[in-house]
């Protein structure tokens, strides 16, 4: 299933020349190309490794929106895996998993007043349509059926889970609060029920 592997380094913030290896992968039936990237594993006593499933933001990781926190969430899983080693998929679900022109018409309506999940209903899309059977299979493929989850969201946890995939510890990220995301933020808390440690 793994296609090619190539050794690529990265940099966040000032922390420069962080080696993963990024992994293509084939037999996708949705076609999309998802990637991961595996980062150099720690000695952890035998601990399952790190794994983080990041879905797409165009918004926040590339150009550093602040309607959401994406990207920090994002860079500080390359940061802390570069230090410990880990998995990180990276999925093409954007928008929650409506695409990214729906995502705009989302983006407008919440300009108008709506949160981020009454502005995906008013689409006519459900609250999250990210679906993660893919994310399983790229850990199976990668002889990964335990690990220790990065993630705030309870629907990961539960969609893995019930895919076969034996999550240890779940470990939280930050919630990055900006001018223009606090909103988005306590409504991820309060409707998603995102487990947020808000400072």
């Amino acid at each position: 299933m793994v296609t090619v592997r190539a050794r690529v380094p990265f940099k966040v913030g000032q922390k420069s020349h962080i080696p993963a290896d990024l992994l293509s992968f084939n037999g996708l039936e949705s076609g999309k190309e998802h990637v991961a990237l595996i980062f150099n594993q720690a000695d952890k006593q035998g601990q399952p490794p790190l794994v983080r499933m990041h879905s797409e933001c165009l918004t926040g990781d590339v150009f550093h929106s602040s309607r959401c926190d994406c990207g920090e969430q994002l860079d500080e899983t390359i940061v802390k895996m570069g230090e410990e080693g880990g998995v990180l998929l990276y999925l093409r679900q954007e928008g929650r998993g409506i695409g990214l022109y729906n995502k705009i018409d989302a983006y407008e309506l919440q300009s108008q007043g709506m949160n981020t999940y009454e502005a995906n209903n008013h689409l006519g899309f459900g609250d999250d349509l990210r679906e993660f059977t893919e994310a399983a299979m790229m850990l199976q493929a990668l002889g990964l059926k335990k690990i220790r989850l990065i993630t705030n969201n309870p629907k990961k946890i539960q969609d893995l889970e019930a895919l076969g995939i034996e999550i240890e510890e779940v470990v939280g990220t930050k919630a990055y609060v900006k001018d223009g995301n606090e909103y988005y933020l306590k409504t991820k808390a309060s409707h998603g029920k995102h487990r947020f440690h808000f400072d």
